[in-house]
């Protein structure tokens, strides 16, 4: 509240903004009296303009201003008082003044309103109009979007079923060899080859579930007579449970005929018998701050078919039928993400089907193994496992030696550039044997792959393989070299050109087991 006093009468002023507006024109209206006159001021009540402030009539009707309204002293000359705010609005209005009167009618940095009889009152989106930025850049627009390109525009897309993604594929070709049946007295031959695939994949949420297999059927077209069928299916599922607890549940099938290079002889006169194996295991394992804790139970069977010999009848591989229960105990310590040391611990049984075998042994065996080694994980460039320890096997029968000796195991995948990807993959395996007066054999498979984007449409592929075979009770020894080398180019998404060369070779010790094969493979793969 402002009071002003004029000629012995009182004014008062309802708002701070009208008490600048009534101070501004008394100093006007002080400057421009005539000699003589009267040094009282009197100020009129004039309304800036419309919603500035207030009426005062208004005010006083809605209660918001209990100060009363203003009126002009008797006496005083109206349209003297007026002159000068009518000059100053038409100064403003001219061009060279339009942007200093608008700025005067503004409201201040301060937050207090600029004097001026033509103020106007600010309104509430004022403060959003931003002016333009003359160098922001402008959004393209929709036609001009180019999509991103796919990584691998010849990858196969899939068939969904239910919450599976199907990756079938299928491979029909014409192999050339110089040994059929890849065996010491095998001969040459050209035979149709043809090969099955199928890749499964849920796209669950939380779990996960694979399915890998594949069948090859061959037979010959001229040459040594040859007929077979092989394949192998793996099935993975992986569970989330409570309190980071993780289960996975591993269950697979292979049938092949038994190797030439297997370290059971059997009769010139005899064809391979047929090989099954089943392996099944279920592992839980769970993270204790850095701590790694797992334990997994696993059971393979091996069942060998009867050789059928060339002169009639049959020999019988049932002696040879056994079944391996383990288990592993493992433990390990994240030093980081990327890298976990472990050492695990396994124990198991191999019980063959008879207890007693044709020549009069025990072979049913206790077997232990005990490994170290560390987890990698550098993302898509390396990751893996590797581990060296010791396995034995002990057979029940007192006259035939243990089996045992170093173990190794690798698997590891390394990308150094984008387009080719490396693999390492080592075992170690126990073979038995129903050979009289020997215990079995210790087999070490490493294989070395690497897989190559020369082109998004044209990929080359490339294996080298070693295996070393050890003969427990003495200096025997097989040693089993391969390479191999394909192209396939793809004429779309979804067929292409596929060609392999492939070269093996095993040298032994022992007499009639040495060989070689090379064979070449020219077909055509289709899949979706």
């Amino acid at each position: 509240m402002v009071v002003l006093l004029a000629a012995g009468s009182t004014l008062t002023i309802p708002t701070p903004l009208v008490a600048q507006e009534l101070a501004l024109r008394a100093q006007t209206l002080d400057s421009q009296a005539q000699p003589g006159a009267e040094s009282a001021i009197v100020v009129p009540y004039e309304l800036a303009s419309a919603g500035a402030v207030p009426d005062p009539q208004d005010t006083a009707e809605t209660g918001l201003d209990d100060d009363p309204p203003i009126f002009p002293p008797d006496g005083f000359d109206q349209e003297q008082a007026q002159r000068p705010a009518r000059a100053a609005r038409a100064t403003a209005s001219t061009p060279e003044t339009t942007s200093t009167a608008r700025r005067s009618l503004d409201v201040q940095e301060d937050g207090t309103a600029n004097a001026g009889p033509n103020r106007r009152a600010r309104t509430l989106d004022s403060e959003e109009r931003q002016p333009l930025d003359p160098r922001a850049e402008r959004t393209g627009s929709i036609e001009g979007f180019s999509p991103r390109t796919e990584e691998d525009p010849y990858a196969p897309v899939g068939i969904r079923a239910g919450t599976f993604i199907l990756r079938p594929s299928i491979e029909e070709g014409v192999t050339a060899t110089n040994n059929a049946d890849a065996s010491p007295g095998g001969r040459s031959a050209v035979l149709s080859e043809t090969t099955l695939r199928l890749n499964a994949a849920s796209d669950w949420a939380l779990h996960s579930a694979t399915i890998d297999g594949y069948v090859t059927f061959r037979k010959s077209l001229s040459g040594q007579d040859t007929q077979d069928i092989r394949g192998r299916v793996d099935g993975t599922l992986n569970l989330e449970l409570d309190h980071d607890w993780r289960a996975t549940a591993r269950l697979g099938y292979e049938a092949a005929p038994e190797s030439a290079s297997s370290p059971v002889p059997l009769p010139s006169t005899a064809d391979r018998p047929l090989h099954q194996v089943i392996e099944g295991s279920l592992g839980i394992e769970k993270g204790v701050g850095k701590a790694r804790l797992g334990l997994t139970g696993a059971v393979e069977r091996d069942l060998y078919g009867d050789a059928d010999l060339s002169g009639g009848g049959t020999l019988s591989q049932k002696d040879r039928n056994s079944t391996l229960y383990s288990a592993t105990l493992r433990g390990g310590y994240a030093i980081s993400p990327a890298l976990i040391p472990f050492a695990e611990v396994e124990v198991g049984r191999r019980a063959y089907d008879e207890r007693v075998d044709a020549a009069g042994y025990q072979r049913s065996a206790d077997r232990l193994r005990i490994h170290g080694g560390t987890e990698f994980d550098l993302g898509e460039k390396l990751n893996g496992e590797f581990s060296l320890g010791w396995v034995r096997e002990a057979l029940d029968d007192d006259r035939l030696p243990a089996i045992s000796g170093l173990s190794v195991d690798a698997d590891i995948r390394w990308s150094p550039e984008r387009g080719t990807t490396i693999g390492l993959r080592g075992t170690t395996t126990v073979e038995g044997t129903t050979t009289a007066a020997e215990s079995g054999s210790i087999l070490y498979s490493g294989r070395l792959t690497a897989e190559r984007s020369i082109r998004s449409n044209l990929t080359a592929n490339a294996a080298l393989g070693a295996d070393w075979r050890d003969y427990a009770g003495s200096n025997g020894h097989d040693r089993i070299l391969s390479a191999e080398a394909g192209l396939t180019w793809w004429l779309n998404r979804y067929a292409g050109l596929t060609t392999r060369l492939r070269y093996e070779t095993q040298t032994s010790n022992l007499p009639g087991r040495d060989y070689d094969a090379t064979s070449l493979f020219l077909g055509l793969k289709v899949q979706r």
